[in-house]
């Protein structure tokens, strides 16, 4: 595999143009750890994972129209890839799925990993454009599975490093049954009101925790309020987590504050666009979360003001027209720490994983 110092000059300064991933060269350490990038696709949704081994997990694929894919090709590329391993779709909206295609066409893609395409428009609307948009997803060359609660996506363990593994807690309203130590745990209540029932594939989305050892991170694509709220109570079925991807964007339609309590984050990273996500209500439930050290952003919400965006120096993407500037998150190999940044910037935060 390429590591960063043998990447060319040539290619070098393609990624000075694509959001400044020249900082991201770093020597190769003996052991890699684990690593997480957040893809810039404008409010899309594309979260590239590279584990010890070099396998690569792709858990949605931003948006169609050539930006999102360029992007995600050459954060894969930069990080010593040449092959998309596992892409994950946690829905059928074009900003989770769109990208998936033309990044086939410029890296192999492994496996697809999906809850089932559906046979019509996900949103249940008479007219639309789904039957087209989703054409060039179905005829991806690659191999297939359907995601149930409790599948799990099969990743290398080095020896000698902790066990790694990623699981499905739900997918299509469904969830993973309460192990026998939750069900002895106290059942906890839900006295947060709850919105009305959403009806679109939103409500549909896949919901993923990833380990390294006793590194936890959740990613749960577009969940939203009501099917939130069932991940964590009765029984808390994630558990708390290190590190949290903001549901659907950081949108108020989802991060339950009870899931978000429950999760108790140190990190929340948010995959928000300038103009989408980031919403007010998600940003008062996690000012009140005490567990959260840092919040870091994709994008400046440029429709609020500061005080419902997070720090200036942790937001990657300030202006509206940016260069697509990507978010990393590095687990050292012993799976006890963790540093997140903005290489384009040069910000670095630094964390200890919880004690489990």
């Amino acid at each position: 595999m390429t590591t960063f110092k043998k990447l060319t000059g040539f290619f070098l300064a393609a990624l000075m143009m694509n959001g400044g991933f020249s900082a991201m060269l770093n020597a190769a350490s003996v052991a890699r750890g684990l690593e997480i990038y957040w893809v810039d696709s404008e409010g899309g949704g594309s979260t590239l994972i590279v584990t010890p081994a070099g396998e690569s997990v792709l858990i949605d694929s931003g948006n169609p129209g050539g930006r999102d894919a360029g992007r995600i090709v050459a954060a894969a590329k930069a990080a010593g890839l040449a092959r998309i391993d596992h892409l994950i779709v946690t829905h059928f909206h074009g900003d989770h799925f769109g990208g998936a295609a033309e990044i086939a066409q410029q890296m192999p893609v492994g496996m697809i990993h999906d809850k089932g395409i559906p046979d019509g428009d996900p949103d249940g609307r008479v007219a639309s454009s789904f039957p087209i948009q989703i054409k060039p997803y179905r005829e991806i060359a690659a191999e297939r599975a359907r995601v149930v609660p409790g599948y799990v996506v099969s990743l290398k363990s080095l020896p000698g490093q902790p066990a790694l593994a990623l699981r499905c807690l739900a997918v299509n309203q469904q969830f993973v049954a309460p192990s026998a130590a939750q069900l002895k745990e106290t059942a906890l209540g839900n006295d947060v009101p709850a919105k009305p029932a959403d009806t679109s594939d939103n409500a549909n989305s896949t919901a993923w925790r990833l380990e390294f050892g006793a590194f936890r991170f959740f990613d749960g694509g577009d969940l939203t309020w009501n099917l939130e709220a069932k991940l964590v109570a009765p029984h808390n079925l994630v558990g708390e987590v290190d590190v949290y991807q903001t549901n659907h964007h950081g949108l108020d339609v989802s991060n339950h504050p009870l899931l978000v309590w429950r999760l108790a984050p140190t990190v929340v990273m948010m995959n928000n666009g300038a103009r989408k996500g980031g919403e007010p209500g998600t940003w008062a439930t996690l000012k009140a979360t005490p567990s959260v050290a840092a919040v870091f952003q994709l994008h400046r919400n440029v429709r609020v003001g500061p005080e419902d965006n997070t720090a200036a120096e942790l937001i990657a993407n300030a202006d509206e027209k940016c260069a697509g500037n990507l978010m990393q998150l590095v687990v050292a190999p012993d799976g006890k720490s963790y540093a997140v940044s903005i290489p384009a910037t040069g910000v670095k935060r630094e964390f200890k994983t919880k004690g489990r």
